[in-house]
């Protein structure tokens, strides 16, 4: 099943909200983004990021975009267990 048609434009953003996941995912597990929420909701913030980034990766738009630190990040949020 194809995705719907994207414009470059579309392609850019969706390719930047993914960039925001990877930097929230990263930054809570390093502890510089949501360090005074509460485990359980660093977690889940991982969590529903970690997800978005596995059902953005697999979209068949994307041409030359460097797919590394996004999965890198769903690497990482899939082994944190916050604390």
């Amino acid at each position: 099943m194809s995705d719907e048609v994207k414009t470059a434009e579309d392609i850019a953003q969706d390719y930047t909200a993914m960039g925001h996941s990877v930097d929230l995912i990263n930054g809570i597990i390093d502890g510089t983004k949501m360090a005074d929420e509460s485990a359980e909701d660093r977690q889940g913030a991982v969590d529903r990021n970690v997800e978005h980034l596995e059902l953005m990766v697999t979209k068949d738009y994307w041409t030359s975009e460097d797919m590394t630190a996004v999965n890198a990040a769903i690497t990482a949020g899939k082994a944190h267990t916050a604390s």
